[in-house]
């Protein structure tokens, strides 16, 4: 966060404070038929492709308060996309020609931003499980930045910005800078806790847990989805069609799904 005036720490030279947030969301869903998860992928390529993807990190640019230099993009045939932007924390005056480099290889997904000394990337992979009906899209966002500017500024944008059941939440503060007496700080704002940067009215949706160490400036949170409604997981019909049997059944699926992303673990 951008420190008032009267907060702003006078320091020897630049703040060489790194902040990293990684933030990754999950969308499930039921995908019966090998259509269904054809089409499921296929929706989810059209959906967040590299267009859409470079319009999301542009805004993320302008919240944390940095600028874009230039843009190089591609979508792949069969699917997946590729982006890169530059930008600098500061205004942009001039792009010199030489600095506009080709697009990355052909990722499933990708979409990378440069500050000076930061970057921010978004990587996107959807798959599927092999004879569950269970189809899964997740999205990687790392936003890292150096000095002043800070990434969890762009927190509540990247959350409204993915359709998301499941979300885990990583922010690191690194290395160090020096005040005009030459002592070392190793971060420069509070924190308690992720979710203090989340507006309660997400919070209130979500089950969450905090893992932190506060000695080490490393916080992590993990979200899921309270409510349930099989509706928003079926993917081309609604639960109308489906016996009571099937839904409990495709309901017990989506849910051990959730739970085993959400703890990190393969459950009976």
């Amino acid at each position: 966060m951008n420190l008032s005036p009267e907060q702003r720490l006078t320091l020897h030279g630049f703040n060489n404070i790194s902040k990293s947030l990684s933030f990754n969301m999950y969308d499930i869903c039921y995908t019966k038929t090998k259509e269904e998860r054809e089409a499921y992928i296929e929706y989810i390529d059209e959906q967040y492709n590299a267009e859409r993807l470079t319009e999301i990190l542009k805004h993320v640019t302008e919240i944390i308060g940095a600028h874009v230099l230039n843009i190089a993009k591609q979508d792949y045939v069969p699917q997946g996309a590729s982006v890169t932007v530059l930008v600098s924390e500061g205004p942009v005056v001039e792009v010199p020609e030489e600095s506009y480099d080709e697009s990355p290889g052909p990722l499933p997904e990708a979409v990378v931003m440069s500050l000076d000394k930061s970057h921010i990337t978004v990587h996107t992979y959807p798959e599927y499980h092999p004879d569950e009906g269970i189809s899964t899209f997740r999205a990687d966002i790392d936003v890292s930045t150096c000095g002043e500017i800070s990434p969890l500024k762009a927190l509540n944008y990247l959350i409204h910005s993915f359709d998301t059941d499941i979300m885990t939440i990583d922010y690191k503060v690194r290395g160090f800078t020096r005040d005009v007496s030459g002592h070392k700080l190793f971060i420069d704002h509070d924190i308690g806790s992720i979710q203090n940067y989340i507006p309660e009215k997400i919070r209130d949706q979500y089950d969450m847990i905090d893992v932190n160490v506060y000695q080490e400036h490393l916080f992590h949170t993990k979200c899921k989805l309270k409510q349930f409604d099989l509706d928003n997981y079926l993917f081309g019909y609604t639960k109308e069609k489906l016996s009571a049997t099937e839904q409990k059944e495709i309901t017990d699926r989506l849910k051990l799904e959730m739970d085993e992303i959400y703890y990190g673990k393969n459950m009976s």
